[in-house]
C-alpha cells in the first residue's frame, strides 16, 4: 500500500488527507495535537457522511483505520520508514508563507528516498522560487487542491522550471487516482492559472462592494442566473477560506501583478473579525457547520 504524508492539517491538508483515505492510500498527517484532533473529527463526520450517501463504499472507521498522525516532523519521517511501505509523496500543505514552506522542505528532502516525490500545495508562489530550496528540485511539483478539497473536483498540477517531466506526470497521474481532474500548469506563473483567472473577475467584485455600488449576494445571484456560475465568487471565496484569499491577494500585489488584486478592505474586515467563510461558519454567508463538516 503507498503512503502518502501530508505536512499540515489545517483546512487544506485535512481535506487532502481525507481523500487520499477515500482513494485506498495510507495516511501520515502530522502538525500539532490540538489541531490533528480537529482534523481526525472533521474527516470522521465528513467521511461518515459521504458514506450513508454512498459517495464512498467504505465505513468512515475503515478509511480512518488506514491514518496515522503524528505530532513531530522528525518522528513521522521515522514512522514512514519504519513501516517499509512505499512513501510515494510528501504533500506539503502550511499556510501561504514563502518562509515557511521553503524551511520544510529543506527539512524534508534530506530524509526521504530519491524515489519518493515532494508536493507543495502552494495557491499562489511560483513552484520554482519553493524548489530553490531543495537538492533536488526536479522530483518538486506543485499540486493546487481547491477547498473544500473533497468537495471540489479540480487540482492544479504546476511544473517549476526544474520540475523533470517524469515527476509531473506522475503528478498527473496521481490528481486522477484521487478522483480530480488535473489541470496541467505548464509554465510557473504566480497565482498559476485558475486562481489568475477568478482574482482578475474578484478583484472588481470587491471594488464594487466596496464603493457601494451592489452587494456581495446580488453579485453572486448575477454570476449564476446571468452567467452560468455553479456558486457566486462571494461564495467561491467563503469556500476556499477568506484568510487564503487574502495571502492570494497579498502574493500578487507582492509580485506586482496589478490587475490580479484589490486594495479594497472588503475581505481583510472580514479575516481581522475572525469571519473566515464556510471553515469557520461565517464569512460573506453563515454556515451551519453540522451540515458541512467537510468545511
Amino acid at each position: 500500500m503507498d503512503t502518502v504524508m501530508i505536512i499540515g492539517a489545517g483546512f487544506m491538508g485535512a481535506g487532502i488527507a481525507q481523500v487520499c483515505l477515500q482513494s485506498g492510500y495510507r495516511v501520515i498527517l502530522t502538525d500539532t495535537g490540538e489541531v490533528l484532533t480537529g482534523a481526525r473529527r472533521t474527516m470522521a463526520l465528513s467521511l461518515e457522511k459521504l458514506y450513508r450517501k454512498g459517495g464512498i463504499k467504505e465505513p468512515a472507521e475503515t478509511a480512518l483505520g488506514r491514518l496515522e498522525m503524528v505530532q513531530d516532523l522528525e518522528t513521522a519521517l521515522g514512522t514512514a520508514h519504519e513501516t517499509g511501505a512505499k512513501l510515494s509523496w510528501v504533500i506539503e500543505a502550511v499556510y501561504e508563507d514563502e518562509a515557511l514552506k521553503k524551511r520544510i522542505l529543506a527539512q524534508v528532502e534530506p530524509q526521504i528516498h530519491t524515489h519518493t516525490l515532494v508536493a507543495t500545495n502552494t495557491s499562489s508562489i511560483p513552484v520554482s522560487r519553493l524548489g530553490s530550496a531543495l537538492t533536488r528540485p526536479e522530483q518538486l511539483v506543485g499540486l493546487h487542491f481547491f477547498g473544500p478539497v473533497p468537495l471540489m473536483g479540480l487540482v492544479e498540477v504546476v511544473r517549476g522550471q526544474e520540475t523533470s517531466d517524469k515527476a509531473f506526470h506522475q503528478g498527473m497521474d496521481f490528481i486522477k487516482t484521487l478522483g480530480k481532474y488535473p489541470v496541467a500548469v505548464a509554465k510557473d506563473i504566480p497565482g498559476f492559472v485558475m486562481n489568475r483567472v477568478f482574482a482578475a473577475a474578484f478583484r472588481e467584485c470587491q471594488e464594487l462592494v466596496d464603493k457601494g455600488v451592489t452587494t456581495p449576494e446580488d453579485i453572486d445571484a448575477g454570476m449564476r442566473l446571468g452567467y452560468g456560475w455553479h456558486i457566486g465568487p462571494f461564495q467561491i471565496a467563503d469556500n476556499a477560506g477568506l484568510d487564503t484569499v487574502l495571502r492570494i491577494n497579498e502574493s500578487m500585489k507582492a509580485s506586482k501583478e496589478i490587475h490580479l488584486y484589490s486594495d479594497s478592505p472588503v475581505i481583510k474586515e472580514k479575516v481581522e473579525k475572525g469571519r473566515l467563510g464556510r471553515k469557520s461558519g461565517q464569512g460573506f454567508y453563515v454556515y451551519d457547520k453540522t451540515l458541512n463538516p467537510s468545511g
